[in-house]
């Protein structure tokens, strides 16, 4: 289902209380400068245990987790079949591959709400622990040794708005040269 033939939402969710998963909402509310209203892992400066303990003032840059479909459908064909927030993402989207965009992409939504991409998401033990053998499918070794990971992107909110399933997601590219995602 894509908006107008486009890139869209397929599903929100939020949770909050810091665990794996989230839970599928009918909309989740973006908040400037924070993330999603409600979310665990909003805020200013890191909310992800890990990284409190190295630096619990350090900036957010994980304010809002997105996913593509297409890998939920992937996995599903390998034999994992995981649903919608599952995977902890607060936006599921479809038409768009998320991993490909450049740093600083601007993902612009009707209600003119706007996230900024400041990097990938590290796909970490707990995905092994959620599904034995899916840490594999969504963190896997190039064969030049570099880690292709596909757990999804992670970024910033811009401007505040609703968000909810059906939504369209237009892209705005950076200026050049584009920065390849890198782990944050």
């Amino acid at each position: 289902m894509e908006a107008d033939g486009g890139p869209c939402v397929i599903a929100v969710a939020s949770s909050p209380v810091h665990g794996f998963s989230k839970a599928v909402l009918p909309r989740i509310a973006l908040v400037a400068g924070l993330g999603v209203a409600g979310d665990a892992h909003g805020g200013e400066t890191v909310k992800h245990r890990s990284r409190v303990r190295v630096d619990p003032t350090a900036p957010n840059w994980r304010q809002v987790h997105l996913l593509a479909a297409e890998l939920l459908d992937e996995l599903a064909a390998a034999g994992h079949p995981v649903a919608p927030g599952a995977l902890g993402e607060n936006i599921l989207t479809r038409g768009l591959d998320l991993i490909a965009l450049p740093v600083d992409t601007r993902l612009l939504f009707p209600s003119w709400a706007a996230l900024r991409i400041t990097g990938l998401r590290n796909p970490c033990r707990q995905i092994e622990d959620f599904q034995a053998g899916l840490l594999d499918r969504v963190l896997v070794r190039r064969p030049d040794g570099s880690l292709d990971r596909r757990a999804g992107i992670m970024a910033v909110v811009e401007a505040a708005g609703p968000i909810a399933p059906g939504d369209a997601v237009r892209v705005v590219l950076p200026e050049p040269p584009h920065r390849p995602l890198e782990r944050v």
